[in-house]
């Protein structure tokens, strides 16, 4: 029933997730959401944490684009300091705007992984547009009050996910 939201993997942090990891899995391109995957939701300035990962991706030549519900205003404020590419508006948990970064990018789906904080956006619009997923814990706990509702729905359908699927685990690395 709840099939459509569960991730292909589970990663403490964004930044746990390495060029090497992704490379052995086949993946050449990074979609990620930006509030609480990439940066807090209420602090648009990032970490330098964040800064050696889109580091690690830039030398390793993986595009990382991010695909945010944000309107654009929103996200281009929030990455004018990183040189990212985005698909703002991208209506998630509907495929269209992971499309629209595929479209991007001219790399195969089958290479494509999008990282993001919530089951019911991020993980829901990958699974819809055909590519794998890596859910990662919120940058910080707390979220906007557009999220928190999603986040009530999202315990009910992760604590059926982990009963019926033990082997998902919250791991160091993919």
């Amino acid at each position: 029933m709840f099939s459509n939201y569960k991730p292909t993997w589970m990663v403490d942090a964004i930044y746990k997730v390495t060029p090497e990891q992704l490379q052995k899995h086949g993946i050449k391109a990074v979609l990620t959401d930006l509030d609480n995957t990439l940066i807090a939701w209420n602090n648009p300035d990032g970490t330098e944490e964040l800064r050696h990962w889109l580091e690690s991706m830039r030398q390793a030549n993986i595009p990382v684009i991010v695909v945010s519900n944000n309107n654009s205003e929103r996200v281009e404020r929030a990455l004018k300091n990183f040189d990212l590419a985005y698909v703002a508006r991208a209506l998630k948990p509907l495929a269209s705007g992971i499309n629209r970064a595929c479209k991007q990018l001219n790399v195969d789906k089958g290479s494509i992984v999008m990282i993001g904080d919530q089951i019911m956006t991020d993980v829901k619009a990958a699974n819809s547009a055909g590519i794998r997923s890596i859910l990662v814990r919120p940058v910080i706990e707390t979220d906007s009050w557009k999220t928190q509702f999603n986040r009530f729905l999202e315990r009910k359908i992760m604590k059926h996910l982990l009963n019926k699927h033990p082997e998902m685990k919250w791991k160091g690395e993919i």
